[in-house]
């Protein structure tokens, strides 16, 4: 399972039309955490555009992204949604440390409506059709970087957690949130999940609180990264 991939920005929908022979083919695209997810918002949108003759859509979900389907909805078999997966598999999101691009684009849901113009565009022309409706959509979305972190829970006497708090803030450790009580503070602090990346913090952890703090992993979760990509 890779320790990071890419995902749209939360909370975010994109819509890019375009004409061809005066079919018009809208492309929304909206991140999703779950294949229910994705199936809901294919059905809000034939709901939301149903005068139109089609309905295209692809999905992929997940870290490694075992879930992929595509649907071409009456236009000839795989000249809607495989064009619409490929566009969005297949899109350079990143360069890893190596210098290599990287295609890791996920959790991500595609529909392509489509009112017929008239004039039948052929296979090669619907492929096309599909596959930059998408492209281009993705275009205008601002994405980020999903990581697999370890979680730790740091307990911190009253008087120091908040100073604490806001020194793992600007040397830019993640803390995903500080529980207050009367007599002291836990802060929830993350990691990258690997050993290097653990033995960072902790070393970091330690010059910070002269040894005083001992963090106790309590998960590993997947969090957005607060940089955004474009």
């Amino acid at each position: 399972m890779p320790q990071r991939y890419t995902v749209l920005q939360p909370d975010q929908e994109i819509r890019h039309e375009i004409e061809i022979k005066r079919s018009r083919f809208l492309a929304v695209l909206r991140r999703v955490n779950t294949e229910e997810e994705a199936a809901a918002m294919l059905a809000g949108l034939r709901r939301e555009f149903h005068d139109a003759r089609h309905h295209c859509s692809a999905w992929l979900v997940g870290p490694d992204r075992t879930v992929q389907r595509s649907s071409d909805d009456g236009e000839p078999s795989g000249t809607a949604g495989m064009p619409m997966l490929e566009a969005m598999s297949l899109r350079r999101t990143r360069v890893d440390d190596s210098g290599q691009e990287v295609s890791d684009l996920s959790d991500l849901c595609a529909v392509v409506v489509r009112w017929f113009g008239g004039t039948l565009l052929g296979a090669g022309g619907l492929v096309r059709a599909y596959s930059d409706a998408v492209s281009q959509a993705l275009g205008q979305a601002t994405m980020l970087q999903r990581a697999r972190v370890q979680v730790f829970a740091v307990a911190a006497p009253l008087a120091d957690g908040a100073r604490w708090e806001n020194e793992l803030r600007s040397a830019g450790t993640a803390v995903l949130g500080t529980d207050w009580s009367a007599t002291g503070a836990t802060l929830r602090i993350a990691a990258a999940d690997t050993p290097e990346d653990i033995e960072k913090l902790r070393a970091h952890l330690a010059e910070l609180t002269a040894g005083a703090a001992r963090p106790e992993p309590i998960a590993t979760e997947w969090v957005d990264l607060p940089a955004p990509l474009r």
